[in-house]
């Protein structure tokens, strides 16, 4: 089976991608990276109102169509609504990206139950809820890329319940690539190293953390949110079509030099 024409070995004109979390650090990346290769971009938030309409403004300045919907992933019930908003509004979906992500920081025996349930509740249960609600109504060619992280399978401190979440969401792009191939929809995951973004304020130790985040790679400098987003917007091309099932890891050889 060749891929189905139409996204080119990078443009994806006339696709409509929809970006969980993408108001903010790496989902706005992506959402950027797609409407520049010509998508029109749908994406949820919760909280942050502000952040999501200057996210919106700088997809549609870039002359695609935005949509920008607000939705509280944790919550089950409200999926099946975001896909098919999606749908009805801008005429189709492509590609999915799950990249909204939470968690509680804390060590395994500091952690309530309710902790546990939140993280893994909108880290992985949300990713399979959506993917199979847009596998429903994706065209051949379709989409799913999932965002990791190394502590899917590295301990990192406090990072018990989202690490082992992460985890949890690799395994998932692994069933779902070979459940869905027949579908023709190819289904990977990102690990995304460490990033300078908001979402490192969760850790305990955020000061720490950032510093990583900011210092050289072995690539020569630290990873962005944009180096994330290109490396999803490939997965999305038709060069990409025979990769299903992996996690491609995006940290300028950080995990493979310091253990």
């Amino acid at each position: 089976m060749t891929p189905p024409s139409g996204s080119g070995p990078g443009g994806l004109a006339g696709k409509v991608a929809l970006v969980t979390g993408g108001s903010r650090g790496i989902g706005k990346a992506i959402c950027l990276e797609f409407a520049s290769r010509g998508a029109d971009v749908a994406f949820n938030y919760f909280r942050n109102h502000d952040a999501a309409r200057s996210t919106e403004a700088d997809i549609a300045a870039k002359g695609v169509r935005c949509l920008r919907i607000r939705a509280h992933l944790a919550e089950a019930e409200a999926i099946p609504g975001l896909v098919s908003k999606v749908v009805s509004d801008l005429g189709r979906l492509d590609i999915l990206v799950n990249n909204a992500a939470s968690g509680v920081m804390r060590p395994a025996a500091e952690l309530e139950t309710k902790h546990w349930d939140w993280t893994l509740d909108i880290n992985a249960r949300a990713p399979w809820l959506c993917a199979v609600e847009a596998a429903k109504v994706m065209p051949a060619g379709g989409r799913i890329i999932n965002i990791s992280s190394p502590g899917s399978t590295r301990v990192l401190p406090d990072y018990f319940a989202v690490g082992v979440s992460k985890a949890a969401l690799e395994a998932l792009t692994r069933y779902l690539a070979v459940e869905l191939a027949s579908r023709e929809i190819a289904v990977n995951a990102v690990s995304a190293g460490f990033v300078h973004t908001d979402a490192l304020d969760a850790f305990p130790d955020s000061a720490a953390i950032k510093q990583i985040a900011s210092r050289f790679t072995p690539a020569g400098r630290p990873v962005t949110p944009a180096d994330v987003a290109k490396i999803v917007a490939f997965l999305c091309s038709d060069d990409a079509w025979m990769i299903r099932g992996q996690t491609l890891i995006v940290d300028g050889g950080e995990t493979i030099s310091y253990g």
